[in-house]
Parts: structure tokens; C-alpha cells; sequence
């Protein structure tokens, strides 16, 4: 009876002892993630707003913790010990194995590594791929980088994938942003005081950002400037050269510009023009 009740006490220890290591490590986990992230939230601004290393250091030692805990598991499972010492024999070819099936994930790693030494982009960072996918890093993991575009929605793309793509970075280096603010006038309409109202408008707007130089200054630079850009079928076609800090504010100031030149130009009579088509119709002859 009592070698029954010690086979019992074994075989519950061999299963609880990796469960226990398991669950640990689940648990130690998820306690590092709670308090490490959220000591980068509450530090923010002590950072400098770009946790990019902080966040896949993060992410690193989460995977660390994994890697350890279950590495403990196993040690701890006498069947998969032996098992383990069996495979020692095919070391070379196991590894072999294992790089071949974990070469993009591998890839994915030392693309994310690349990504935070030499700072192409980071967390925070507003950037545009591909024409046709735009938005603001949120994250940068072991294994892919996510990106939350202007609906909210998350974009997920591998890091290796990321990293030969060619990306627009905004905020990289100098955050100031110059956006162009076109319109068209018709030729009857008069040049110069469509380019005063574009000067005004854009001159007069909170989010305007005047970047002259001192010797700019000295030289009697305008603020704002405004060129006749082209001369098109039905319009002439002026430029506004507009400055912003940054490629937020841009977005909106180019968004309120278009709207109050719209308004200025119907109360100073100047014309936007509309494509015309002349129809011509031939009668055939009786």
C-alpha cells in the first residue's frame, strides 16, 4: 500500500512540476508586461515620446521569460530528458532542421532588431507605404510591426517585409511639413488678388508655421510663398507653399484653407472654373 500511495506521489509530482513551471511562467509574464508597459506609458514623456527600443526590449524579455520557463518544463519531465540526451546524437542535423523551418521567423527578428538600432521609423512615427497604406507606428514586436491607419484599423506587415519596402517617414528627423495649396482661376479673373487672398489665408491661420530664416528676415522674403504654377485649358493654376510643424496639423490647416479661399474667392469675385465641353452636331445634308 505504501509503494502504491509513493508510485501516486511520483507520477503527480512528474505531471504537477511542469504544469506548476508552466503556469509560472505564464504568470511571471504577464506581471512583467502589466508593469513594465505601463512604467513606459507613465514615463512617456521622460523618453521623449519614442518608446521604440524600450517596446521591443519589452517584447524580447516576454519572449525570454517563455523561452526559460518552458526550457524548465521540459528539463523537468524525465521522459523528455531522455529523449532530449537521445537527440544529442543528431545535434547537427536537428539544428539544421530547425533554421530551415524557422528561417522567416529568424528573419522577422533581426529585421526588428535592424529596425530599432538604425530607426528608419518608431513608435510614433507617421509613414506612408506603398501609396496606398499610411498611418502611425503603434508597435514594434519580435516579429512584426503594426501600424494604425486613419480608421483605426490595424495594419499588420513582418518586419523582414517592412524593412525592404520603400517607406515615407514625416516625422523622421525635421517634423516641419510644406504642403501645397493649389487652386485654379479662370482667365478672366484677376492674378493678383487671387494671390493676395491665397497669401492672406494661408498667413492669417493658426497652424501656420513661418520657417524664414534670419537672413530671409533681412532680405524681405515674403511670409508665404505664392507663384503662378501653370497655365491649363480653362484655368490659371496657382501654388501656395504652406508650412506646418507637423503633418497632423498640415492635413487640417490644407483641409480649412481649401474651404475659407473657396469662400474668399466667391466674395472677391474671383471665378473657379468648371471643365466646358462645345458640342458641335452636324445636320447631315437633305
Amino acid at each position: 500500500m505504501d509503494q502504491i500511495s509513493g508510485e501516486f506521489i511520483n507520477k503527480a509530482i512528474t505531471i504537477a512540476l511542469p504544469l506548476g513551471i508552466i503556469l509560472i511562467t505564464f504568470v511571471l509574464a504577464l506581471i512583467f508586461n502589466r508593469v513594465y508597459f505601463s512604467w513606459i506609458r507613465k514615463r512617456s514623456v521622460y523618453l521623449k515620446n519614442n518608446p521604440t527600443k524600450y517596446n521591443f526590449l519589452g517584447h524580447f524579455l516576454t519572449a525570454l521569460i517563455y523561452i526559460i520557463g518552458f526550457s524548465f518544463a521540459i528539463i523537468a519531465i524525465p521522459q523528455l530528458k531522455t529523449l532530449a540526451t537521445s537527440l544529442l546524437a543528431g545535434a547537427s542535423i536537428l539544428a539544421l532542421g530547425v533554421t530551415l523551418a524557422s528561417q522567416q521567423a529568424l528573419s522577422n527578428i533581426v529585421s526588428g532588431i535592424f529596425i530599432v538600432i538604425f530607426k528608419p521609423f518608431r513608435v510614433n512615427d507617421r509613414l506612408s507605404i506603398r501609396d496606398n497604406m499610411s498611418g502611425i507606428v503603434e508597435d514594434i514586436t519580435l516579429r512584426h510591426t503594426v501600424i494604425r491607419n486613419f480608421e483605426n484599423r490595424r495594419i499588420i506587415i513582418p518586419n523582414s517585409v517592412i524593412s525592404n519596402e520603400a517607406i515615407t517617414n514625416s516625422d523622421l528627423g525635421d517634423e516641419k511639413i510644406c504642403r501645397f495649396l493649389e487652386m485654379g482661376i479662370s482667365y478672366d479673373s484677376d492674378i493678383d488678388l487671387a494671390k493676395k487672398i491665397l497669401f492672406e489665408e494661408v498667413r492669417h491661420h493658426p497652424d501656420y508655421f513661418d520657417v524664414r530664416s534670419k537672413e530671409d528676415l533681412a532680405n524681405n522674403i515674403p511670409e508665404v510663398t505664392v507663384r503662378v504654377l501653370s497655365m491649363g485649358d480653362s484655368s490659371v493654376n496657382l501654388r501656395a507653399w504652406v508650412w506646418a510643424q507637423n503633418s497632423g496639423k498640415s492635413f487640417v490647416m490644407h483641409c480649412d484653407l481649401l474651404e475659407s479661399v473657396k469662400k474668399r474667392f466667391d466674395r472677391e469675385g474671383i471665378e473657379i472654373p468648371f471643365p466646358h465641353r462645345t458640342i458641335v452636331e452636324k445636320v447631315p445634308k437633305p
